[in-house]
């Protein structure tokens, strides 16, 4: 097996790590890289503006690296009379480490469907929900939120940005290096590394076999031709290895 990760830096760098630790032949091509949301400068004030019983969503820790030095620099005290949230367990730990107040976050799948099911989002009426997330994505949560009756405030922290390569040669050096597995986390990869990859190499990129972190993702990857997909039980690098082995 030697396995292509496209996952961003640095998760994507330690998973090669801790693959080649296992004498797995991984080798890493990042698909995007990241910088500050075109919203960050309006954070404190967003921030300032939620009041007791409110809820605050952390959407993944990068959002939170992202918010973290604009949040010192404002001298904003977490509040306890605000309800936290986190997407899953990764994030949930790094909003508690700057927050100190308790998390929630879905015990199962690190998706939003899961997140939504919680008990203490069934009754929102009234409230304000500030989402610090990246930018693109899904528009589940919102959309939920708004519906069960919550003043939604999406805050993009930070910015998705395609990395660009030259499709032929990059297909013909992973295939040269013999990939035969491909671990793809978001949708967005899956469908930058579809048409990144020329129509003449796609037999090749079709029969790797594909590693995914969600039911939805797996979906979309049958849809492009692939049929040898892993659905990994989280999209953390402990699950993608597990889901590997």
């Amino acid at each position: 097996m030697r396995v292509l990760v496209t996952r961003p830096t640095p998760a994507g760098e330690q998973l090669v790590t801790r693959l080649v630790g296992l004498d797995i032949m991984a080798f890493h091509a990042p698909l995007i890289d990241f910088s500050p949301g075109k919203d960050l400068h309006n954070l404190p004030e967003h921030l300032n503006s939620l009041n007791s019983g409110d809820l605050l969503f952390a959407l993944s820790p990068r959002a939170l690296n992202y918010a973290l030095p604009l949040i010192q620099k404002s001298r904003f005290v977490w509040p306890q009379q605000l309800s936290y949230f986190a997407i899953g367990r990764t994030t949930a730990l790094a909003l508690h480490s700057v927050c100190q107040h308790n998390v929630e976050y879905p015990l199962g799948r690190e998706v939003s469907e899961e997140l939504l099911r919680l008990p203490a989002l069934s009754h929102i009426e009234g409230k304000r929900a500030l989402l610090l997330r990246g930018n693109g994505g899904r528009e589940l949560l919102a959309e939920t939120l708004q519906t069960r009756g919550a003043e939604v405030t999406l805050c993009e922290c930070y910015q998705r940005n395609p990395i660009e390569y030259h499709g032929r040669t990059q297909a013909a050096h992973w295939m040269n290096l013999g990939v035969d597995t491909l671990v793809v986390t978001s949708g967005e990869m899956l469908q930058q590394l579809y048409h990144l990859v020329p129509d003449d190499y796609h037999h090749w990129l079709l029969t790797c076999r594909l590693i995914v972190v969600s039911e939805r993702l797996a979906t979309l990857a049958k849809e492009r031709g692939w049929n040898t997909i892993t659905v990994a039980d989280n999209a953390d690098n402990d699950a993608l290895i597990r889901a590997l082995r």
